[in-house]
């Protein structure tokens, strides 16, 4: 190897016969990998922003087109029933009991025998009473026969006026002591009468609550004997909001209109019809509220008093309205709102403000109009503005609506795609 000298005079190899590498090629190639390593970056952000800007296909969903139709405002209230005759079965007499003429819960008919208390002290006081009274008229006529002598008498001056004066005093006596026999013997008449306890109604007896051999006693403050109350009839009653009074009763008491229905707790719906029957005179002011009571028939008996009942007041005359069903409903805070499709097949948020429920419906008072076509089922899977695959369905029992062919076009269209 040849070898240079510096001015320094170190060596300086000589490199001019080394062997050179081809530094052409090398390049080339590096060149082309970085080319293809862009277009492939640039392949891959060309497929991404495609498959961002490609829209979602449209979700099926139910639609069905608002119902109008019309109904009957109801309003449901709780209420127990209440009998139309209750009575506390007391003697009016007091003895010892000697007899019980019913099976605890019979039904009885109106003067049908109860109980029977000893008759025999009141017989024998009915008997003196007759005694007491026979007497009486003996000697009330008595006394107007020598009343009669006396006025002749007096006519001829042969008795003194003194003497006339106490015989007519008497003759007065004996007429007001025989007045008061027959006021006697007719209270023991009733006395013996009240030894024999009927029933003052028709209805259902409860349990007899002194048996044979006591002695009972007569007073209003005693224990009663049993109690009856009517059966053939029943009240419900039940608290009306003031509101519902004022739009639905008020003033319309006497009016056969004015639905009422009943249901019990293990009855389906309202199967009974009754009307209203009377109304407090006053609306509470701690409760907002005014007792009402309706009455109703109960033939098969099986109403009973203190029973809790449903209670629905309707309007008397019907309305149209509009009707959707409540699964298309949806809550967003404070406010409820359903979805409307449009001819487009496009959804748009509407707020809706609810009126009472009509069986599976709900009455929709303002927000929607008749014709509209909503979501009512698949509410999760569908947004404001947002294109849906629209599936007619059934809404208050009417035939499914037909699809325009403007949307039926675009909604195949979008099934293809």
């Amino acid at each position: 190897m040849h070898c240079g000298m510096t001015e320094a005079g170190a060596a300086i190899p000589d490199r001019s016969n080394t062997m050179s590498f081809p530094r052409k090629p090398y390049l080339l190639a590096i060149a082309a990998a970085v080319l293809l390593a862009l277009g492939g970056l640039a392949t891959f952000g060309v497929q991404s922003d495609a498959q961002a800007t490609a829209a979602p296909p449209p979700s099926p969903v139910d639609v069905a087109t608002v119902a109008s139709r019309q109904i009957t405002d109801w309003h449901g209230y709780s209420g127990r029933l209440e009998a139309v005759d209750r009575v506390d079965i007391r003697p009016q007499v007091s003895g010892t009991l000697t007899a019980v003429h019913f099976h605890d819960g019979a039904l009885v008919n109106k003067g049908d025998p109860l109980f029977t208390i000893d008759p025999r002290p009141y017989a024998a006081a009915l008997e003196q009473a007759r005694a007491q009274l026979a007497a009486a008229e003996a000697r009330a006529a008595y006394t107007a026969g020598e009343l009669a002598r006396g006025e002749r008498l007096i006519t001829d001056n042969a008795i003194a006026r003194r003497d006339y004066e106490e015989k007519q005093n008497a003759a007065r006596e004996a007429e007001a002591n025989r007045l008061a026999a027959r006021a006697a013997l007719e209270s023991a008449r009733l006395n013996l009468e009240y030894t024999r306890i009927t029933a003052p109604v028709a209805g259902k007896l409860s349990r007899a609550e002194v048996t044979v051999g006591n002695v009972v006693a007569a007073g209003p403050g005693t224990p009663p004997l049993t109690t009856l109350v009517s059966v053939a009839r029943m009240y419900a009653a039940f608290d009306v909001d003031e509101q519902s009074f004022l739009a639905l009763i008020n003033g319309r008491q006497g009016e056969a209109g004015v639905p009422v229905h009943l249901g019990l707790a293990n009855e389906d719906g309202y199967p009974r019809t009754g009307t209203v029957s009377s109304v407090d005179n006053r609306m509470d002011t701690s409760s907002g509220t005014i007792r009402v009571r309706a009455l109703f028939d109960n033939p098969d008996g099986s109403l009973l008093p203190g029973l809790y009942a449903r209670i629905r007041l309707g309007s008397s005359a019907p309305r149209n309205a509009l009707l959707i069903d409540e699964k298309a409903i949806g809550t967003d805070q404070d406010k409820r709102f359903v979805l409307v499709v449009d001819e487009s097949n496009r959804t748009a948020y509407r707020v809706v403000t609810l009126g009472a429920a009509q069986g599976p419906l709900r009455v929709v008072e303002s927000g929607l109009q008749a014709g509209e076509r909503i979501v009512v089922n698949g509410l999760q899977r569908a947004r404001p503005g947002q294109t849906v695959q629209p599936n007619p369905v059934v809404m208050s029992g009417e035939a499914a609506p037909a699809m325009p062919a403007a949307a039926a076009n675009d909604a195949g269209s979008a099934g293809r795609s």
